[in-house]
């Protein structure tokens, strides 16, 4: 069984996909980039405001599945430049209690949807 995960407080997905999808207990978080789910645009100003609203997007998601950043154990950091990963870390970090954060990869790639600077996916558990 699966249960799909929705909540307007993150942008809708823009193709074949959901939000997230719990099975078990386990939740499965798209990919998200930095779309405000109330106008729809694209927060690409700073890499900070990015990942900044990338990261308020996965925790209303997260928020959405009765979870917290406490739940995740796996996340996936998608970036354009890697010479911007001190500034993301740094935001991400924020989110997380270090003694407790998740396991991690990022990784640098030739193009994201829209032309985004980042893109992050979790995986948390019950």
């Amino acid at each position: 069984m699966k249960k799909i995960i929705f909540t307007e407080k993150a942008p809708a997905p823009i193709g074949p996909y959901n939000q997230a999808v719990l099975t078990g207990n386990t939740l499965y978080v798209s990919g998200q980039i930095a779309i405000n789910p109330v106008n729809g645009t694209l927060i690409t100003e700073t890499i900070e405001a990015e990942t900044t609203q990338v990261m308020e997007n996965l925790k209303a998601i997260l928020e959405a599945a009765g979870m917290t950043f406490e739940n995740v154990v796996k996340s996936s950091i998608f970036i354009q430049n890697m010479n911007d990963f001190g500034a993301i870390n740094t935001v991400y970090g924020s989110y997380f209690n270090e003694k407790t954060a998740p396991a991690r990869e990022t990784v640098q790639v030739a193009c994201l949807p829209k032309n985004v600077n980042i893109e992050i996916s979790v995986i948390a558990t019950i």
